[in-house]
């Protein structure tokens, strides 16, 4: 497996090793020792999949308190997926890493806890896979705007499909203080 880190500390893109023949292919999409090895040390206790179609927007989600580190990965098409650290006090506050994700390059991205995650899909369709640390707890359920000028994301859509509460979203800065993860060195 590859490991390859992002501009934020802690967000990572792993490649596993796919093996492949006429027949089709094979890889490991997850192995907690190899994990561990490369800085994942966390149990999953939660797996969800959504499938959604070309344009949709879905986030920027969090949960506090109560957060949830994320392993996503595509079954089926392609998105651009993000991750952005909102623990107040961070050296990267608001700053943002986005990674393309296929079910061609079979890649998957480690979205820790503490950061705000959505993903755009730019296929016809996407099959989207989430392992989580925590389970979905309503009352902790959060989100910052998909477009906050501040947070610099460089979407590839601009006219997206969004869901009613993703739509109603606020700013990063107008998140409460005691709404929003503190940084942990």
């Amino acid at each position: 497996m590859k490991v390859i880190e992002t501009a934020l500390p802690g967000a990572l893109v792993l490649e596993p090793q796919v093996f492949g023949d006429v027949r089709g292919f094979f890889y490991e999409s997850y192995n907690e020792a190899k994990y561990r090895d490369a800085g994942i040390d966390r149990r999953f206790v939660q797996s969800n999949v959504s499938r959604s179609a070309k344009g949709v927007l879905r986030g920027l989600h969090y949960q506090w308190p109560n957060p949830q580190g994320k392993l996503v990965s595509v079954l089926e098409g392609e998105v651009y997926d993000v991750a952005v650290d909102i623990c107040r006090g961070s050296p990267n506050f608001g700053k943002s890493a986005g990674v393309l994700l296929t079910a061609e390059n079979h890649r998957h991205f480690w979205v820790p806890e503490g950061f705000a995650h959505g993903f755009c899909v730019l296929s016809e369709f996407a099959t989207f896979s989430y392992q989580c640390t925590a389970l979905y707890d309503p009352k902790a359920d959060a989100g910052i705007r998909w477009n906050d000028a501040a947070l610099g994301i460089d979407w590839p859509v601009s006219a997206p499909l969004l869901s009613d509460k993703d739509g109603k979203t606020p700013l990063l800065e107008d998140v409460p203080p005691e709404r929003l993860p503190v940084y942990a060195p």
